[in-house]
């Protein structure tokens, strides 16, 4: 099936082009998503069959194809092949687009061959992958394209329980950059461990302590007086925590090139254009994977 020439448009520009904004070494491997089809495809079949499609078919195979019904940044292309592997390995799926290539409402995306039990039996399961991937992708995508090289885009650690790699990898083919993948690469010091520890002194001299110069230290700040505390205990990294733009601006200026800075908490694409005018060097952005849309796919027979 012919696809006519991708065009560039922003989103693809800042992907293809912006070395700012791309994890080089984020790619996914087999062993990221096989567990999780296995896991889905067991919700959907409970060990036994698709009741509906094995009453109406047998052996009969046909063609059937997956269109964009939205326009964005695809990701999950191997774990949508997969999902149809997995259920029959002579299934034949051959996609037109690949991971951060951007795709257009209407668009042929995949064509699947092989038998219609198996791949009616397959369809739900590879398409709540992609649907849910490249809604994460998209958004991150429009974050980014916002930022215009100003700010760095980062995720969090916001995500569905068992998916965040998956989400992550997502994130990175919008553009956006990965902070910490988990609790065990990057010390984050956060108001619940000041507030228990008594002061951010405290808690960064035991950090400090325990892992020496292991991990870079990033403290969580929500006044002015934390800020300068930081400064004084040579935090790696200072987020800002639901400031006011305001009080963004002063904290930066306090900051200076002492240390990287990072803004977060309920960060919106109405509220970048401000934040990247007060200079810090992040900003962390939950909803890009806790809150997405779903992108729209349509899988329907071919004629």
């Amino acid at each position: 099936m012919m696809q006519r020439k991708k065009e560039e448009t922003s989103w693809s520009l800042l992907i293809n082009n912006t070395a700012y904004c791309i994890n080089k070494n984020m790619k996914l491997k087999k062993s990221d998503y096989i567990d999780i089809i296995k896991t889905a495809l067991k919700e959907d079949l409970k060990n036994f069959c698709d009741v509906t499609s094995s009453a109406i078919f047998k052996n009969e195979n046909s063609v059937y194809i997956l269109i964009a019904k939205d326009s964005g940044i695809l990701c999950g292309k191997d774990i949508f092949i997969e999902v149809f592997k997995t259920v029959d390995k002579n299934c034949k799926v051959t996609t037109y687009f690949n991971d951060m290539d951007c795709v257009h409402k209407g668009e042929t995306v995949a064509k699947i061959e092989g038998k219609v039990i198996s791949i009616l039996t397959a369809e739900r399961t590879a398409i709540n992958f992609v649907s849910h991937l490249s809604g994460i992708s998209t958004k991150t995508a429009a974050f980014v394209e916002k930022a215009k090289g100003k700010i760095k885009i980062l995720d969090t650690r916001k995500t569905i329980p068992g998916l965040r790699t998956l989400q992550k990898y997502a994130v990175f083919c919008g553009g956006g950059l990965n902070h910490r993948m988990g609790l065990f690469d990057m010390v984050l010091i956060k108001d619940n461990h000041i507030d228990a520890a008594g002061s951010i002194t405290n808690a960064v001299h035991k950090v400090k302590n325990k892992w020496k110069n292991k991990y870079k230290i990033e403290v969580e700040t929500r006044t002015l007086a934390e800020v300068a505390e930081a400064l004084d205990c040579n935090a790696d990294r200072i987020m800002l925590d639901n400031m006011s733009i305001a009080l963004m601006k002063k904290a930066i200026f306090l900051i200076g090139k002492k240390c990287e800075c990072e803004i977060s908490g309920n960060v919106t694409l109405k509220k970048i254009k401000k934040i990247i005018k007060t200079g810090a060097d992040f900003v962390s952005i939950g909803e890009l994977t806790h809150t997405v849309d779903p992108f729209d796919f349509s899988l329907i027979k071919e004629k």
